[in-house]
């Protein structure tokens, strides 16, 4: 018993040590910054902030803009929680009330701190920009339409190059899309027709909600470039992915899009097809394994064989 007991602080003790550095490292990421961003957060992370008017000289109680809210638990875990505000926004709102005209400041882009960055090279960039300028997004709504109406600059985190489950990869990817297709007054910040709803347009396609759940909507919406870990090139819709057969065969699409890092990362389970897909679903026609399939034709081909002999025995049976 005092042996176990001994054995088990080490290994609580070996925890503590691998993940204290850790943690600490994390905490440096994102301490530098976070009191200097505080005194920004003190009024946009709350749904409520207090101005001295000078004009009626007393304390004012106003509304924040909710597009103007930031969630710091959210900017946090972001791939921009090391930045300060004002690495992106002008020194110039350190002072309040800020000036009406900073409003109209221009926003820096995705390539304004990436492009030509080695640091980055990997992304691809320059590459994804060239598939979304190609977009029907791009095409239709011009520069209206900004690398920011998909990925928040407050909130945005990789999900696709990770090692988390793919369902949570599918949620966050189609929680983006569904940020303007399914809301009404997003989808008409940017177009004056109607917002088809996300179940009625998709009545062709078989059990929608599962399908919903379990790939991600650019994975029938996108076309797939072999050199981007995600697709940018939204198509219309006109031609979107409607074959059954493009993801459910042993050549399914899902292993050049929604797992390609899995496939890359992880060469799978012996004899299957696709291996990568069992690790989180099994996918009719496109799961497959090899061994099995040899199997069955060779039993298959056994039976045929056996009929036939029977048949033929029994001609000569009857003959005779």
């Amino acid at each position: 018993m005092r042996k176990n007991g001994i054995i088990g602080f080490f290994i609580i003790a070996g925890l503590i040590f691998f993940s204290v550095p850790l943690i600490a490292q994390g905490e440096e990421d994102i301490s530098e910054n976070a009191i200097e961003n505080q005194k920004c957060l003190q009024c946009h992370g709350k749904l409520f902030y207090y101005y001295y008017n000078d004009w009626v000289e007393e304390d004012v109680k106003a509304k924040m803009n909710p597009f103007h809210v930031i969630d710091s638990a959210d900017f946090y875990i972001s791939n921009h929680r090391t930045f300060a505000c004002t690495d992106c926004h002008s020194p110039d709102y350190e002072e309040f009330p800020h000036d009406g005209s900073l409003r109209m400041e221009p926003k820096y882009t995705c390539m304004d701190c990436h492009e030509g960055d080695d640091n980055f090279a990997e992304f691809r960039f320059e590459d994804i920009v060239n598939d979304f300028e190609n977009s029907v997004h791009a095409e239709r709504h011009g520069e209206v339409f900004s690398c920011w109406m998909c990925h928040n600059p407050h909130s945005y985190r990789i999900n696709a190059r990770t090692s988390e489950s793919v369902i949570n990869t599918v949620a966050y990817s189609n929680g983006i899309c569904l940020t303007c297709h399914a809301d009404l007054d997003m989808y008409q910040y940017l177009s004056d027709d109607e917002n088809p709803t996300i179940l009625s347009s998709h009545d062709w396609l078989p059990k929608k909600e599962r399908h919903f759940a379990s790939v991600r909507c650019i994975e029938c919406h996108a076309r797939i470039n072999d050199s981007l870990m995600v697709a940018h090139m939204i198509l219309p819709k006109e031609e979107a992915v409607k074959k059954c057969v493009e993801c459910h065969s042993s050549n399914s699409l899902l292993m050049a899009s929604l797992y390609k890092f899995q496939s890359i990362e992880q060469r799978g389970k012996i004899g299957f097809i696709n291996a990568a897909i069992l690790n989180e679903a099994y996918v009719i026609g496109a799961t497959r394994n090899y061994y099995l399939n040899v199997v069955s034709l060779v039993v298959f081909g056994l039976v045929l064989i056996g009929i036939f002999i029977h048949s033929i025995l029994r001609i000569i049976i009857k003959k005779q």
